[in-house]
């Protein structure tokens, strides 16, 4: 997790302040000019600290909460206060809010990044629904209220996916070692297509999965159930001159 400017807040570590005014680059490369001498944040005549806000509102008239994650601090050492907020020496989370759009729907980096915040041993809410929804509590664990939040955002977000990738008629579903095959009929429960134009191939519409990487459908040919060449009828009809016309038609 990092800060707005950048510095990284390690689990377990309080934040301390640097002051990056000390030292800037000066207008010929390569040459330093120091702004004041170093000294320790905050300063009375200096803009360095970590920043808090008094207020949630605050926040929201600047623009920082739709900036990631917000939460309430604990501030100490030294800390200097101003008409809306305070700059401090030291700190470190007390509670964290999460937006719902900043926990990943996809199961392995949802866990991934939960695990990560959880490691700051803090109070943890997701923000949605107009309340505050508790996810994890320090030294109790994950909250029931909040995973069931996420299983519901999880569920959702998999219907989602299958209403935007429902299979359909003229799709391609890649038969592994077999070729591409065409749909030509869907229903709940199978699927027809044909290979080359020349095999009937029967598929269980569960064993067919969408390949992110590869982005297609994709089925295992052990799923396969059926195949059968695909019927090629031989026409003859009689022109009005007497003559035969021949075509081959696809059944």
């Amino acid at each position: 997790m990092k800060s707005l400017c950048g510095e990284r807040w390690h689990p377990g570590q309080s934040l301390a302040a640097r002051c990056r005014a000390s030292v800037v680059v000066g207008p010929i490369a390569g040459r330093a000019e120091a702004v004041h001498d170093a000294h320790e944040p905050p300063q009375t005549d200096c803009t360095c600290g970590v920043y808090a806000s008094k207020s949630l509102e605050q926040l929201r008239t600047t623009g920082y909460e739709r900036c990631g994650i917000h939460g309430e601090v604990y501030l100490w050492g030294k800390v200097i206060e101003h008409e809306r907020g305070w700059r401090a020496q030291l700190a470190y989370p007390k509670n964290l809010f999460l937006p719902p759009d900043l926990i990943p729907s996809d199961t392995k980096e949802m866990e991934a990044r939960l695990g990560a915040l959880a490691a700051y041993e803090t109070d943890i809410f997701i923000v949605g629904h107009g309340q505050s929804i508790p996810l994890c509590r320090k030294g109790s664990g994950f909250d029931a209220a909040g995973l069931d939040y996420l299983i519901g955002k999880r569920t959702q977000y998999y219907a989602r996916r299958q209403r935007d990738r429902t299979l359909m008629r003229g799709d391609r579903v890649a038969v592994l070692g077999r070729g591409i095959a065409v749909v030509e009929h869907v229903d709940s429960t199978w699927i027809q297509a044909v290979v080359w134009n020349k095999c009937e191939l029967r598929i269980a519409r569960k064993e067919i999965g969408w390949d992110e990487r590869n982005m297609r459908w994709e089925a295992n040919p052990s799923s396969v159930s059926q195949t059968k060449p695909k019927a090629i009828s031989f026409a003859r009809n009689t022109d009005q001159t007497g003559g035969m016309t021949h075509g081959l038609h696809q059944q």
